[in-house]
């Protein structure tokens, strides 16, 4: 199936995370016409330009697959990690169409992509939260009337705490300092080496800080911190909890700002964190978002967060509704 079935320009849907990019070209009748996945978006560590060559690549190779060529494109929304201010968007933006493609391109943090994907098409709710728990940890919101509101979002020098990473890093630090007296037992000093084949916490410090051990795998600690919350571990308990605390503080700081609070709001939860239903985190979730937003009610958002920025892209378009119907079927 490609373009000649349309008879009209397609749009380009990219969600572009820190660790994959997904591609879908799509015709405004909703239905997907090829498809492709690439490596991370990473312009902090690699560059603009380099970034935005990989992403180009692995559009082309989605475009190639649906037998459309980038001057069949009418519209390009651009979900992207790493795009967390405006002016980071724009700069972005301008990179894209500096790469000569046809039609129009937006882009925006990819935290939007699970706002989008969260609301309903039929324009019956258009406002709330989006918080989104992966790698990193980030918030956005839009009022009724169209505004918005979101955070820097860049790590600690702007105050977020947890994710995926910050998880992984913050069981360390309390592994180590267990492990050497200056902290509080856990069992995270036994696990955590243990699940590496290494036999103590020394060991594992030694092999990341030599890089014997690849950083990278540091991403394998935080199913092991929750694993030791569920068995009841203090330490680990405390930060799980600290984490749901945090998503709902983002959530609930940015209905305030946004004068949803009084106003029956959707606060829509994506990102591997808080898809993996971790039973913990989601009580605390559930009882901190009760107490502190009552009438904010939170979903889980469990489509790949490319389906979002699909849908923007069938907004730009004017889609028909079964548009959106069709595409959010593909991805269920």
């Amino acid at each position: 199936m490609g373009l000649t079935s349309t008879g009209a320009g397609v749009c380009v849907a990219v969600d572009a995370g820190n660790s994959k990019t997904d591609v879908a070209v799509l015709d405004t009748s909703g239905r997907v016409l090829g498809a492709a996945r690439g490596g991370g978006f990473q312009p902090p560590t690699v560059g603009v330009a380099e970034a935005v060559g990989g992403l180009e690549r692995t559009v082309l190779r989605a475009a190639e697959a649906a037998g459309a060529s980038p001057a069949d494109f009418a519209h390009v929304s651009a979900c992207l990690a790493n795009a967390d201010l405006p002016s980071e968007e724009r700069a972005l933006e301008s990179a894209l169409r500096d790469l000569g493609w046809g039609g129009t391109a937006h882009v925006a943090n990819d935290t939007f992509a699970i706002l989008r994907a969260g609301l309903p098409d039929d324009g019956s709710v258009r406002h709330g939260a989006a918080v989104v728990c992966g790698a990193g940890i980030n918030c956005v919101g839009r009022a009724e009337d169209g505004r918005t509101h979101r955070f820097p979002a860049v790590g600690h020098l702007s105050g977020d705490w947890g994710g995926g990473s910050g998880l992984a890093s913050e069981a360390l630090w309390h592994a180590a300092r267990a492990a050497d007296g200056r902290g509080a037992p856990t069992a995270l000093a036994r696990v955590l080496p243990a699940h590496f084949g290494l036999p103590t916490m020394y060991a594992l410090i030694e092999a990341l800080h030599l890089g014997e051990l690849p950083m990278a795998r540091k991403h394998e600690i935080t199913p092991l911190l929750f694993a030791c919350a569920r068995e009841g571990d203090p330490v680990a308990l405390s930060l799980v909890h600290q984490q749901a605390d945090e998503i709902v503080s983002l959530a609930v700081v940015t209905l305030s700002r946004l004068d949803l609070l009084e106003t029956a709001s959707p606060v829509f939860l994506g990102g591997g964190v808080v898809t993996a239903r971790h039973p913990e985190l989601d009580a605390r979730l559930a009882e901190q978002l009760a107490l502190r937003a009552p009438k904010a009610t939170a979903h889980l958002v469990t489509a790949p967060p490319v389906l979002g920025a699909a849908l923007l892209a069938l907004d730009q378009a004017e889609a028909p509704r079964d548009a959106h119907a069709r595409v959010r079927e593909h991805y269920a």
